[in-house]
């Protein structure tokens, strides 16, 4: 079978994928499970792969996907818990009146609170949390979808306490091949996924500072009276002061800390920083921009959904400081389990691990559902639930609305993540051929070349635009991203960071965030021209994260332990 060949086969899943979701657009659900059965049919019968191989692959993918729902499960039930106990209300309100300017407005709830929902939550959760507040304070509908879609870039990588690391990076990697490498180089697997989380925190920062003032310019451009860029580069000083102040403790912590911690911390101190920034004046625009008077918008920018301000009132006895009390002990209590040593090995103790799956050698997976933030998000559920006093009402409506998403997630990842499995797994075989990823890495290597490095974000952000999800793009993609980047002799954890800040980056262009975010403001139907729009700052990001990779490759020789 000839390279070309074995690089279409092993592409194909990806491109069923792109033909069912969006030429054919079925859903998800419909979809995966198909692509899940060509991909086992390529492996069987292309790859000679072993069908007890395969199904080996299919558990393991199982009990990766059962940690994805816990962690996914725990965050969205935090989120439904709060907005039961009048919580999410009374933090609403606090941003109200902090700023007449509605660009300043959209950079304190958009960009930082946004991002600290991100890195709380994930799952598309921050534009439909934003856009209907946006719209509370009086932005047009369309305007808060395009903002909230917007921060679906830079805290993404981190989203839901460092999912598309933890699982997306971690999963999506050959870790057993690669951490016998790194073992023979005098390395290890958690040096190298933390040399990745650095590189990718670091990405952002640089690229993600911009973002505010690409925000409030797009702003002004598409819905100001006067269309007009101009009018957003008036808060330039402001935009790259909020920018700094969430990206400069956002790259800290993920070089120091780890995955888990950027968006969220980042998006914490952030907050605090410019929101007493902005009430004290500093660096506001001499002149308050605001949108023309509803009456004026065109009907294409308004939703049919009402929101109004008088129904955001939190409750009597919910104050600020107790409604933001579980998103603290979350921080704190991941920031624990990360750094002590005791509490590690408390949250570690209990422990479901499977080595060998069916006797086939090096395809293990385990889980730990107290060290996984679903636990410690639970555990804070529980603490909120008697710090908010939530009656049972309330609980078992905020644990039906979690268990109905956890059930729409679960499907379509139950034929999703096998999928990656079957693909990464597919190198032992009888047919004597490379992984379908390394062979799809070879072929683009010796085609494209060293240029490759330029678009390797752009390739992350089609894997988020086709899935909806950084995190499946990562697992669809890292091993792919890390084998053209050894067919290169370059930095694989460059190129894997790479992978992964364009995959959030795709955020902003993925239909289903797009769909998520438009519901909550009555806009379905209308996702085009959120997408005409958001298409410019995807291009922005990824182009600007390839050329900073490339430069950082070829010119600073930017490194790792196997690259000889």
């Amino acid at each position: 079978m000839s390279p070309g060949i074995q690089a279409f086969l092993a592409f194909s899943p990806i491109l069923l994928t792109a033909v069912l979701l969006l030429g054919f657009r079925l859903p998800a659900k419909k979809a995966m499970p198909a692509v899940f059965l060509l991909t086992a049919g390529i492996a069987v019968f292309a790859w000679e792969v072993s069908f007890n191989r395969v199904l080996a692959s299919s558990l393991q993918g199982l009990v990766i996907t059962i940690a994805v729902l816990w962690i996914i499960f725990g965050a969205i039930l935090l989120l439904n818990t709060l907005k039961h106990s009048g919580a999410i209300t009374a933090i609403k309100a606090g941003f109200v009146g902090i700023s007449p300017d509605q660009r300043v407005q959209a950079i304190i709830v958009a960009w930082l609170f946004g991002s600290f929902i991100e890195g709380a939550s994930g799952f598309g959760t921050p534009a439909a949390i934003a856009a209907p507040l946006l719209v509370a304070i009086g932005f047009p509908a369309l305007a808060a979808v395009m903002v909230g879609m917007m921060i679906q870039s830079t805290p993404v990588s981190f989203g839901a306490v460092g999912t598309p690391i933890i699982i997306g990076v971690n999963k999506g990697l050959d870790t057993a091949s690669i951490g016998d490498q790194l073992v023979a180089q005098g390395s290890s697997w958690d040096i190298f996924l933390q040399l990745i989380t650095s590189e990718v925190a670091i990405i952002h920062a640089v690229v993600g500072t911009l973002i505010p003032l690409f925000m409030v310019m797009m702003l002004t451009r598409f819905f100001g009276r006067n269309k007009s860029f101009a009018e957003g580069l008036q808060v330039l000083p402001f935009a790259i002061f909020a920018g700094l102040a969430f990206t400069i403790p956002y790259a800290l912590t993920g070089i120091f800390l780890g995955p888990e911690f950027p968006s969220l911390l980042g998006g914490l101190i952030g907050l605090a920083i410019v929101t007493t920034a902005a009430k004290a004046g500093f660096l506001m625009p001499k002149e308050t921009w605001q949108f023309a008077s509803p009456d004026k918008w065109p009907v294409e920018w308004t939703g049919k959904l009402e929101v109004k301000l008088d129904s955001m009132a939190p409750g009597k006895d919910m104050s600020l400081v107790k409604a933001w009390m579980p998103y603290v002990l979350v921080a704190v209590l991941l920031v624990l389990s990360r750094t002590s040593d005791s509490v590690k090995a408390l949250s570690k103790s209990v422990s479901l691990s499977f080595s060998n799956i069916l006797g086939e050698a090096g395809i293990s997976a385990g889980i730990q559902p107290f060290y996984l933030p679903g636990g410690i998000l639970v555990l804070v559920v529980l603490a909120t639930i008697l710090l908010h006093r939530i009656s049972l009402k309330n609980m078992k409506e905020a644990l039906g609305e979690s268990s109905r998403t956890l059930l729409g997630a679960g499907f379509v990842l139950m034929f999703t993540i096998p999928m990656v499995r079957i693909l990464i797994n597919s190198g032992v075989n009888a047919a004597d051929l490379s992984s379908m990823p390394v062979a799809m890495a070879r072929y683009v290597a010796d085609t494209f070349g060293g240029m490759y490095t330029v678009f390797a974000p752009a390739i992350g952000a089609l894997g988020a635009f086709i899935a909806g999800s950084n995190t499946v793009s990562n697992m669809m993609l890292a091993q792919f991203q890390f084998g053209v980047a050894e067919a290169l002799s370059v930095s694989g954890a460059m190129m894997v960071a790479m992978q992964a800040v364009g995959a959030a980056a795709g955020n902003m262009i993925a239909i289903h965030n797009v769909v998520a975010a438009s519901a909550t403001v009555g806009l379905l139907g209308r996702e085009g021209m959120t997408l005409r729009m958001t298409i410019i700052p995807t291009i922005y990001y990824v182009l600007f994260a390839g050329i900073l990779g490339t430069i950082a490759l070829t010119l600073l020789g930017v490194s790792d332990p196997l690259v000889g």
